[in-house]
């Protein structure tokens, strides 16, 4: 398939893949005419990536779970690269659950001195 098949089968932009590609996530071939062509397996790699990014993966975090495809895994979580990045984007995301409970219970003491009467919610 062509890169527009493989935007609107992904609903990625076609400026998206190009730079999926440039980063080395996703390899087209090309065709006789120049035109780049994909695979069904092109089409799972690019699904991989948006729901990584969707729940806050950066673009190079999904390079292993890409790769892990590639081998022939039934999922991109499969191999002990991507365990590792699961493991590292949950330690960030307590850091920052950390971070934003001590940012929540410092504007609450602020409320409480500045409003004594006031309610404070959680």
């Amino acid at each position: 398939m062509r890169i527009g098949e493989l935007a609107e089968r992904t609903g990625v932009s076609t400026r998206s893949l190009r730079y999926y590609e440039q980063h080395g996530l996703l390899r087209a071939r090309r065709s006789t005419n120049g035109y780049r062509s994909y695979s069904e397996d092109d089409v799972r790699l690019v699904s991989e990536i948006r729901a990584l990014l969707a729940i806050g993966f950066k673009l190079e975090e999904t390079r292993p779970f890409v790769d892990c495809l590639r081998q022939g895994h039934s999922t991109g979580g499969s191999c002990a690269a991507s365990v590792e990045v699961y493991e590292r984007k949950l330690s960030e995301i307590d850091q920052e659950i950390r971070v934003l409970l001590n940012r929540r219970a410092e504007v609450a003491a602020q409320l409480s001195q500045a409003c004594p009467g006031c309610f404070v919610r959680g």
